[in-house]
């Protein structure tokens, strides 16, 4: 129902004075401080005000000019308190010593006495003014009914309905006042549909140019946490902490735990019973991916659970540049980076560190030293130069003992010798190597 709806339903905004004077102005009082929760001391301030500003022209006499409007009957007058004069030489200001013992039986001249102005066609003017006054008012304590209700209240949730959007921004209905999700604060994977119910985690309540404003989001880290929060008993009563959250909204969200009694084990805690309360949290974030790890003040330790279920080969940690070499297998590495690096952002965010993370290389540079040294080995028995004696290894022929099955033509066709050469080769194999 529209404000200005409810004030049109009303007879005495498009009635004379007489309906203007009765119990339907009363009743409009009435209605608006049950429904609308505004007090009738505000709202007959309001149109005090707006009728005193009306009526300056209309009266006859302004000198002190007040409104006084009967809360009970809704008679409304308009009063001033003229000078006492002999003669009256300021109509507005002054009333003569006769009409003022007309009122005042006893007034001397000097004093001021209350005369009633009420114009003749005060009626409609009231009215109308009453009516833009009401309106008027009603939005400013609306407003600030929103300010002083939600300025304590960020950082909680609330629940709404999607009332309608602005251009990006969605209008979320939160029962007598709406709240606003910006662009940059809603979960880019999520669309929004009029009359969707939605919960959302309350940024701020800015008080600005255009009254107060409830800035709600879908996409902050702390709507993760307070969902944590309200679902899990233990880190509601404090025996569980939360250490730390790293979040792509949409995607997938880190949150460490740990917690103040050694019985309890925080993730177990944060997981529940068979998933159950993950589970809860998951749904109400669309299916978004929820990493629980253990926190730990061990950097090392940290890194290692926040980068599971990768399996790290090795961490080299630079505490200057608060960096850290992580070297993982190759069938490990993309599991460790993540989609387009989802997971060592989360993990560098959930941490404090910089990740760097490489394919680990010391089994192949092993495997390298291996076949330098048997080529070494070769070339220093044999008359063969080092590329002949690495192309042997490469063959196979790792050691002396390996060559005592060769024949002439192996070398030939091996090392692309003449026979000649094949022969001097083939007769340089020790003889206890072959006998071996």
């Amino acid at each position: 129902m529209g404000l200005e709806w409810e004030l049109e339903s009303h007879s005495f905004f498009v009635c004379g004075l007489d309906a203007f004077m009765n119990a339907e102005f009363i009743a409009m009082l009435d209605y608006l401080e049950r429904e609308r929760g505004i007090k009738r001391e505000i709202l007959l301030e309001a149109v005090s005000s707006a009728l005193l500003s009306a009526s300056k022209k209309s009266v006859s006499i302004s000198r002190d000019l007040r409104i006084d409007i009967n809360s009970k009957t809704g008679e409304i007058r308009a009063l001033a308190n003229p000078l006492i004069v002999e003669t009256v030489t300021n109509p507005a200001d002054e009333i003569s010593v006769n009409k003022a013992r007309a009122i005042k039986p006893d007034a001397q001249i000097g004093e001021a006495v209350e005369v009633e102005v009420t114009p003749r066609n005060f009626g409609r003017i009231a009215a109308q003014t009453a009516k833009q006054a009401m309106m008027q008012r009603i939005r400013q304590v609306e407003k600030e009914m929103i300010y002083e209700e939600f300025k304590d209240r960020a950082g909680e949730i609330v629940s709404g309905t999607v009332r309608r959007f602005d251009r990006s921004d969605v209008i979320l209905d939160l029962g007598k006042f709406e709240a606003i999700m910006p662009q940059r604060e809603r979960v880019v994977v999520e669309d929004y549909n009029v009359g969707d119910r939605l919960r959302a985690y309350v940024v701020a309540v800015e008080n600005g140019i255009r009254g107060p404003e409830i800035i709600i989001s879908r996409s902050h880290p702390n709507f993760v946490r307070r969902l944590f929060e309200l679902e899990v008993s233990e880190i509601n009563d404090g025996t569980v902490e939360i250490r730390g959250i790293a979040r792509e909204a949409g995607y997938r969200t880190k949150i460490a735990v740990t917690s103040v009694n050694e019985k309890v084990d925080p993730v177990g805690a944060c997981v529940g019973m068979r998933g159950s309360r993950v589970k809860n949290i998951v749904r109400e974030l669309n299916n978004e991916k929820v990493d629980i790890i253990r926190w730990s003040s061990d950097p090392k330790e940290y890194v290692l659970e926040a980068l599971k279920p990768a399996k790290v080969k090795n961490l080299v940690f630079d505490t200057e540049r608060k960096s850290v070499q992580i070297s993982v297998d190759e069938d490990q590495l993309s599991l460790a980076i993540g989609k387009k690096g989802q997971n060592a952002r989360l993990t560098s965010r959930l941490t404090g560190w910089e990740i760097n993370i490489d394919k680990d290389t010391s089994a192949t540079t092993a495997v390298e030293q291996k076949v330098a040294q048997a080529a070494q080995s070769l070339a220093s028995a044999l008359p063969i130069d080092d590329e002949q004696a690495m192309t042997l290894v490469k063959s196979g022929f790792t050691n002396l003992e390996g060559l005592r099955d060769a024949d002439v033509s192996d070398f030939v066709d091996i090392l692309g010798v003449d026979e000649a050469k094949a022969q001097e080769i083939h007769a340089a194999v020790p003889r206890e190597a072959i006998a071996q």
